[in-house]
């Protein structure tokens, strides 16, 4: 499975309805599970960002099929990154090694 953070902002309605968050994160939750995106931990934030979601996928299509989802609702925008683990990482290191011959 892939990894994501996806990182929102709360909108202006997302703001006026602050104290629904965590019910909405609730739902969240089960729209990704439609979308066969699982949610791994969700956190509320100080700083540039207000929620981050850790999930995981098996395509980006189905994180992106979620987040256009997601907007619709209008309380967040979001910033998607893809997370890779250390053995993706080395995955990706020596399929560098092999095209620049370099062992």
């Amino acid at each position: 499975m892939k990894k994501f953070l996806i990182m929102s902002k709360f909108t202006p309605q997302g703001i006026k309805n602050l104290k629904q968050t965590t019910t909405r994160s609730e739902r969240f939750m089960e729209i990704a599970e439609k979308f066969g995106v699982k949610v791994r931990d969700i956190f509320w934030l100080m700083g540039e960002y207000d929620v981050v979601n850790i999930v995981e996928a098996e395509d980006e299509k189905s994180v992106s099929a979620l987040l256009f989802e997601l907007g619709t609702l209008g309380n967040v925008t979001t910033t998607t990154l893809r997370a890779y683990t250390k053995e993706e990482m080395t995955e990706i290191f020596n399929k560098m090694e092999v095209v620049s011959g370099m062992k």
